[in-house]
């Protein structure tokens, strides 16, 4: 068990005051990610391959034609699944299942709507997502630590203010946790992720692409700061 940090009590030449501050801010996501389900199936396992590996090459060069919209775009596991007949002896091989998952991370939103309907439309192709994010060096979170301190700041002159004297000295700011990282507790909420699948098949006509709104990203953040106080008169 961690041992608790001794809290720096100030002195009456030295009075300290504690405070939280915290930001939260609403902005627009950055990227937007999609995984891709590509399947086949067949009596044989040459026939399974040979379809997979001809979906899998139809989904990559789809998501490919969108040029710079496409920020990243992997494959993920593959698998091939021989399925036993139901009844009779031995391990007789009824049919045989083959997937490869892809993962695409796109930053034009208004190519998502139409590129997540043409893979739709693919032959046994199934798109999930988006998973709406920010990068991890977005601006974004650089701004919501710059207003938590500036927060922490106003709040300790309140402070001050209350008892008639003035900020003298910054003691310390520290990240929430980061004098004991085990008894940390994120205050940041998840982003909600809005899932929308779709399995489609070739068809003669074009479908109509889907019109995405994008999920605005909850960016959050929280420092403990102390200060030094001149000597109210109390």
């Amino acid at each position: 068990m961690a041992t608790p940090t001794a809290l720096p009590y100030g002195t009456p030449d030295a009075p300290r005051i504690a405070v939280r501050g915290e930001a939260h801010l609403e902005v627009d996501p950055e990227l937007a990610r999609i995984t891709i389900t590509v399947g086949a199936r067949g009596r044989d396992r040459r026939t399974a391959l040979d379809d997979l590996t001809r979906r899998n090459t139809a989904a990559l060069d789809l998501v490919k034609t969108y040029g710079d919209a496409v920020e990243r775009l992997e494959t993920g596991t593959f698998s091939i699944t021989p399925e036993l007949t139901k009844h009779g002896r031995g391990e007789r091989v009824r049919t045989y299942h083959g997937t490869v998952h892809i993962t695409a991370e796109l930053t034009d939103f208004t190519a998502l709507g139409e590129l997540t309907t043409r893979l739709a439309d693919l032959e046994l192709t199934r798109v999930d997502g988006p998973w709406w994010t920010l990068r991890p060096t977005s601006p974004a979170h650089r701004q919501a630590r710059q207003q938590a301190v500036t927060e922490a700041v106003q709040r300790a002159r309140e402070y001050a203010d209350a008892l008639g004297t003035t900020l003298a000295a910054l003691v310390e700011i520290a990240d929430i946790g980061a004098e004991n990282p085990e008894a940390y507790r994120s205050a940041a909420t998840p982003a909600r992720m809005r899932n929308v699948a779709y399995s489609g098949a070739a068809e003669d006509l074009a479908a109509v692409p889907l019109d995405l709104e994008p999920q605005r990203q909850h960016v959050y953040a929280t420092v403990n700061a102390r200060f030094t106080m001149t000597p109210p008169t109390l």
